[in-house]
């Protein structure tokens, strides 16, 4: 199955459903979504906005904002040592095995707040809305510190300037007593990252981490996160909808179209030998950078469609370039090559597969 599946399994989301009830029926933001995260890899969640990646990672913490819900499905989060202090806790092989099924976890118990920001940590997209403007940047790591780790405050505020700078922040000691208002939005995302590994955790949940920074900070704080993967040993889920940054992470690929898994591979089986007509037309519409020609970009034609009028049968049908009376139908989930290229295409009902040729060069 490849290198993604020789560590341990750290998370396995199982048939995950997440619904919004609404005036005008039950949107299904995630439906039915399956995958497994191993300890150490990255697992790169891509797709159109819109299509749930964010609500799946919002899941995995029992954060789904009210009247939200998980429906369905297990999110089991193989726990070490439970209660052991980081060093030993997460993806440690010595230690005592336990498995949490999250999506039963009551979502403001003592459980849930035990593994968010401690075995959980989550990065999310914009940290101006994420971190408090009256509060310094120094007492918020360490709130988490304080807390989880069960330590003094004197401590928490050491641990909060380590952090800073592990995560490249110029004179620490200084920045620590500093408000968010008063960092570039640079060093605010750095902030925000120092704030989701200072417990150490085994799953870091990178939600846009880089979509609103410039492509010079970008490049530095991918490369930060996996330097401090590496360092800590983390795995991470990075949800996003930039096909570069998946290809410079992710060590296993998911490809989300209408809150469904349609795609999953290993990246090189992704970016060079797409099998559905919506992953080749997400590759196909990245501009090429050198490369001149008076020829209009690729686009995928039509819209995405609204999650309470999804079309019958397969919901990219109405986009879809090689559509054929099976599509009304909904296709399964295959695997279609030995190393777990899996898809969800009735292009590959047969028993080998189609020849749909590589991503364009």
């Amino acid at each position: 199955m490849g290198r993604f599946y020789e560590a341990a399994p750290l998370l396995e989301i199982r048939g995950l459903t997440t619904v919004f009830p609404t005036d005008d029926g039950l949107l299904r933001a995630v439906d039915d979504v399956s995958f497994m995260i191993p300890c150490g890899r990255t697992l790169g969640l891509v797709g159109e906005s819109g299509c749930g990646k964010s609500v799946t990672g919002l899941s995995i913490l029992s954060l789904v904002p009210p009247p939200g819900r998980i429906e369905a499905g297990q999110i089991l989060y193989h726990r070490n040592g439970e209660g052991a202090p980081a060093e030993t806790r997460g993806c440690n092989p010595l230690s005592i095995p336990s498995t949490i099924d999250i999506a039963r976890l009551a979502p403001h118990g003592d459980e849930i707040r035990s593994i968010r920001g401690n075995d959980i940590a989550m990065i999310f997209q914009e940290p101006m809305t994420s971190l408090n403007p009256v509060y310094t940047v120094g007492n918020q790591i360490a709130e988490s510190v304080t807390l989880h780790q069960k330590v003094g405050k004197r401590e928490g505020r050491e641990r909060a300037i380590e952090m800073l700078a592990k995560v490249g922040i110029p004179n620490p000691r200084q920045r620590v007593d500093e408000y968010p208002h008063q960092l570039s939005g640079g060093m605010r995302q750095r902030v925000m990252i120092a704030m989701a590994l200072c417990c150490r955790p085994a799953l870091v949940i990178a939600d846009e981490p880089t979509t609103a920074l410039d492509v010079t900070i970008q490049a530095q704080v991918l490369d930060l996160m996996k330097d401090l993967q590496q360092d800590i040993g983390m795995a991470i889920l990075m949800i996003t909808h930039d096909m570069g940054v998946i290809a410079d992470v992710a060590d296993e690929v998911v490809v989300m179209y209408a809150g469904r898994v349609v795609e999953q591979g290993a990246p090189e089986e992704i970016f060079h030998s797409p099998l559905h007509p919506y992953t080749r037309g997400l590759l196909a519409s990245i501009p090429i950078l050198g490369k001149r020609s008076k020829a209009r970009l690729t686009s995928i034609s039509g819209t995405v469609p609204h999650l309470l009028m999804l079309p019958k049968g397969c919901p990219f049908r109405p986009r879809c370039p090689e559509c054929m009376r099976k599509c009304s139908e909904l296709p399964e989930l295959r695997t279609v090559e030995a190393k777990g290229h899996v898809v969800r295409c009735w292009l590959y009902s047969g028993t080998g597969v189609r020849n749909v040729g590589a991503a364009p060069q």
